[in-house]
């Protein structure tokens, strides 16, 4: 791990919603980091603005990556303002994998709500590329609109073990599934006592749908939660990303719900 960013040039890029894309980044010719996994994040440089961590939403061929990401602040804006040719500058892999091989023989439930499907996605391609080492796929989504939804394209691919989208909000024309995330674990197909579950979203959404989990009957420690903080150094010495004994880039940002229930119950903790 370095404290300098390495330059990353942009060789692909999707409008993915109004306020989301999708990059495909390579190494700029010298240097590359080591290989991501699932669930961990890159800390993307806009030159001139600022850094922000960003999870990897897919691992590409070689040293390739790919971040999707939302603007929301002057850093992620600029990023989302680049074009194929532009540079980033990239530091990582920090923190904590989804750990699918963990899993493995398992009934699989990753639910996202919004843009948290991104850093889900690389463990949904994991699993779909060994089918037989797991039991079965489920994974639930939730957006804000139809047309927050991201990857809309792969879900045809992701139906075919069980995928299933639901709205807060829902469009003229829309004919699917309108209420929160957790409504859809009624249509899901797992056996809860061997069943690990990977969460990724805003904090409310990832505590209510472990609630949900556990009094289904799936242990907290087999519930497995992204979260996130103010990180800055990733290295866990500045100390912005602090919760309870935590440190979110060296200790997660993926951790099993029985570490993280009592830390987000904490008022502003």
């Amino acid at each position: 791990m370095t404290l300098t960013p390495l330059s990353y040039r942009v060789v692909d890029r999707r409008d993915e919603t109004h306020d989301t894309v999708t990059f495909v980044l390579e190494p700029g010719g010298g240097a590359a980091l080591k290989p991501f996994a699932p669930g961990q994040f890159a800390m993307l440089y806009a030159f001139g603005v600022g850094e922000i961590p960003v999870s990897v939403s897919r691992l590409g061929d070689g040293h390739r990556l790919t971040h999707t990401i939302r603007a929301v602040g002057a850093v992620s804006r600029a990023l989302c303002g680049l074009r194929i040719g532009g540079w980033v500058g990239v530091r990582g892999p920090f923190g904590t994998t989804w750990d699918a091989a963990a899993a493995h023989g398992n009934d699989l439930l990753v639910i996202a709500g919004g843009i948290g499907l991104a850093p889900l996605r690389p463990l949904v391609d994991t699993v779909l590329s060994e089918p037989h080492a797991f039991g079965r796929l489920n994974v639930l989504a939730g957006s804000r609109t139809p047309a927050d939804l991201l990857y809309q394209d792969e879900f045809p691919v992701w139906e075919k073990p069980f995928a299933a989208v639901t709205v807060d909000r829902p469009a003229n024309g829309w004919t699917g599934r309108v209420g929160v995330v957790t409504t859809l674990l009624r249509e899901a197909r797992f056996t809860p006592s061997d069943t690990v579950a990977f969460v990724c979203g805003p904090e409310v959404m990832m505590r209510a749908t472990a609630r949900a989990l556990i009094h289904q009957g799936v242990r907290p420690d087999r519930i497995r939660v992204s979260l996130e903080r103010n990180m800055r150094c990733a290295t866990g010495h500045c100390g912005h990303c602090q919760l309870g004994p935590l440190l979110l880039c060296r200790d997660g940002p993926v951790v099993g719900y029985d570490q993280a229930e009592p830390l987000l119950t904490v008022r502003e903790l």
